[in-house]
């Protein structure tokens, strides 16, 4: 479970993060601190990621960060891309975060460490 938590974060960070740059660099609609916003979201979840993998602590913690910024940026882009804010894409966005939080908790196998 814990390596599908950390592929589907990673996955979804580095989408974001190529989303970001393609409309940096394009002729996008959005704003260049959105874009910003979005690839450092993306790049904090890809991170958030690799910890959550290593079975780090914090990790949970960053990826979590991660999926909740991107989830504020989507609502910001989604008011400027479609002139509102539809209920079903966030729902869906926030369903995903969800499961990939769950799985990363049930899945999570702690480091010890003999002192």
């Amino acid at each position: 479970m814990l390596s599908m938590a950390a592929l589907g974060m990673a996955c979804y960070g580095l989408y974001s993060i190529v989303a970001g740059v393609a409309d940096l660099l394009g002729a996008g609609p959005l704003e260049w601190w959105a874009d910003l916003w979005l690839i450092v979201a993306g790049a904090m979840l890809v991170g958030g990621a690799i910890f959550v993998r290593a079975s780090m602590p914090g990790g949970l913690a960053l990826a979590v960060a991660g999926l909740l910024a991107l989830q504020s940026i989507s609502l910001h882009n989604a008011g400027h891309l479609h002139g509102y804010v539809a209920a079903g894409p966030q729902l869906a966005r926030m369903l995903f975060a969800g499961a990939l939080t769950a799985l990363a908790w049930f899945g999570w196998d702690p480091v010890e460490e003999d002192y």
